[in-house]
């Protein structure tokens, strides 16, 4: 028998049939009609309007984030803000829940900084401040005291430009919102010490110098002492003639208020006030306070009227480095200089602890 037979039990299907298939009725269906041109071109230009929005919301998303900008009654803390962003919860609570509005130390010190200064914060960097965000954390856990750079705002595009690369670099900044010019230093004072009281809860708040040289060990040593009196003002006092001739560095406009010898005050480089102190400038009308033509004269005054007690302290006005040194810096010779400031010629950082051998004397900016 064949593998393959020709017959079949079935039928086949009619499309196997040899036989002519009759044509079948057509079937009715709807007349086709063309789309009208202007829907058409009104549905692609909201498709490409459509397409356009995402991928500018991707590209918003995905862009880094600006800096803060400078805003009236506006302080940044660039610090805090990069830390919020990339290791939230280094700064918070003990709970770990985040950044606290603020953060409560022993101390916070605002370095008073311009924008020509940039050369003075590498020499800062190099020695006692630290120069990753890491470094300045881990001095801030050991000592209780915030760091920070002070600097306002300048009108000055490539200024401001040069400012943001610094910051997107070391994060050590405090923005605050007042304009950066030497002749204005009492009003950035007082911005400072009002943007140190919102942003931080610290027992004091120190102004300092962008051109001395610190020990944060011995200035938390010197903060933690016990005191009675909650208005403080610690720093190396003074008292001098008013200085009433134009053509002088240190002349007075307002000398007559005063007098011929200035009340006691305490050098600029670098002072301390306590918190109940700044407690009461920081809610102080900006026109309620006398503005003398020398910050740190501004100061006096105003401690003057608030009945303060006055803390002469030597060690933060050494002009050398000695075993008891808090901050090392040259009156003579230094201060107020724009060119030229002390840095310490070898330094140690051990056990969290910073150590410097020898200073150098007072040197122009090209000698290191």
């Amino acid at each position: 028998m064949p593998l393959f037979s020709h017959r079949s039990s079935a039928p086949l299907p009619s499309f196997y049939s040899s036989k002519p298939l009759k044509p079948s009725k057509p079937i009715s269906t709807f007349p086709s009609t063309r789309t009208p041109l202007p829907i058409l071109v009104f549905s692609l230009l909201c498709l490409f309007i459509g397409l356009a929005g995402t991928l500018f919301a991707i590209s918003a998303i995905r862009r880094r984030q600006s800096l803060p900008v400078f805003r009236c009654g506006k302080s940044e803390d660039t610090f805090r803000a990069f830390y919020s962003s990339s290791v939230s919860g280094k700064l918070g609570d003990d709970n770990n829940k985040g950044l606290v509005d603020r953060p409560k130390l022993l101390g916070f010190v605002g370095i008073q900084t311009g924008f020509e200064s940039g050369e003075r914060r590498s020499a800062l960097r190099s020695t006692w401040f630290p120069s990753a965000p890491d470094g300045l954390l881990r001095l801030e856990q050991a000592t209780g005291l915030g760091f920070r750079f002070v600097i306002g705002q300048s009108k000055d595009v490539k200024k401001m430009e040069m400012l943001e690369k610094e910051i997107v670099k070391y994060r050590d900044f405090m923005l605050i919102d007042v304009e950066e010019e030497y002749h204005k230093l009492p009003y950035k004072t007082l911005a400072f010490f009002k943007a140190a009281f919102k942003l931080f809860e610290a027992d004091y708040y120190v102004k300092a110098d962008d051109d001395i040289y610190l020990r944060p060990d011995r200035l938390a040593t010197l903060l933690a002492k016990e005191r009675s009196d909650s208005l403080t003002y610690i720093g190396c006092m003074k008292k001098g003639p008013v200085i009433t001739d134009p053509k002088l560095k240190w002349y007075e406009k307002s000398g007559h208020l005063i007098g011929n010898e200035y009340f006691l005050h305490a050098y600029g480089p670098i002072y301390v006030l306590s918190a109940e102190v700044v407690a009461s400038l920081a809610a102080a009308r900006n026109n309620s306070l006398s503005m003398f033509n020398n910050e740190d004269v501004t100061i006096g005054s105003w401690m003057l009227a608030m009945n303060v007690h006055h803390e002469d302290n030597r060690a933060i006005c050494d002009p050398r480095c000695t075993p008891t040194s808090i901050a090392v810096w040259d009156i003579p010779r230094c201060s107020g200089s724009t060119t030229t400031f002390i840095v310490p010629l070898i330094l140690y950082f051990v056990n969290g602890m910073f150590e410097c051998d020898k200073c150098l004397e007072c040197r122009s900016y090209q000698d290191f």
